[in-house]
């Protein structure tokens, strides 16, 4: 049986139908969760994806923070359920102090929307593991609030203790500290990620496959679990 792996949907969510097709092509079975429900439908990891999830308002993510699903979203986090935020829900993550720092407005005040280089700096979590450590990829980007930002002694921390999981190359694109694309949490189960892996899995749409490995490597964790 295929490990079951829901999408939330918030209002204001673009990429849900995208991230449950991401899912299915990577062998998993896609459940659609909703804001307003405060049940996970006993799913084994949670997406949390990307769009303008209540109209950004306040700040982005900062009322989804407050929706019933993420009540028992942030309980299964801290028990070890893998969680994956991809830009608004990397915003959200944030919000809900599963990850630290803050994704604040484009240093270029401008959105963003490119193909976009990565190099993948933790392969030990449960959304990178598939992936070889250095490897570079290239997956969409696109961004109004994507500048990662985060006080010095919590960058520091991030650092040691090797919690970014993706840096940008070439380029950075939002101003982001320390190029910063990606973090996780100490126990490598909960990842946020700034540009997108779901718009990256297949050649007819996507600029490569690389996103795909994401969805694969949870399903791998899931299955060795």
């Amino acid at each position: 049986m295929s490990p079951r792996i829901g999408v939330v949907t918030f209002p204001g969510t673009l990429d849900d139908g995208d991230a449950a097709r991401a899912v299915r092509f990577a062998g998993g079975e896609p459940v659609a969760l909703w804001h307003g429900d405060a049940d996970l439908k006993s799913v084994d990891a949670v997406i949390l994806p990307g769009g303008f999830s209540y109209g950004d308002y306040l700040r982005c993510g900062a009322i989804s923070r407050f929706a019933p699903v993420m009540t028992p979203v942030i309980t299964a986090a801290g028990a070890g359920m893998p969680v994956l935020g991809i830009c608004n829900g990397f915003q959200i993550l944030c919000e809900s102090h599963l990850l630290p720092g803050a994704l604040t407005r484009n240093q270029s005040m401008h959105f963003i929307c490119r193909d976009q280089r990565l190099r993948i700096e933790n392969t030990s979590t449960a959304w990178t593991n598939g992936f070889a450590h250095g490897q570079e990829i290239v997956i969409p980007l696109k961004n109004g609030e994507g500048n990662f930002n985060a006080d010095t002694a919590t960058l520091d921390e991030l650092e040691a203790e090797g919690r970014v999981i993706a840096r940008y190359v070439d380029v950075n694109p939002n101003g982001s500290q320390r190029d910063i694309a990606g973090i996780t949490n100490a126990r490598g189960n909960v990842v946020g990620l700034m540009p997108h892996p779901e718009h990256a899995i297949e050649d007819l749409t996507g600029p490569s496959l690389d996103g795909l490995v994401f969805f694969s490597s949870v399903l791998n964790a899931l299955v060795g679990a």
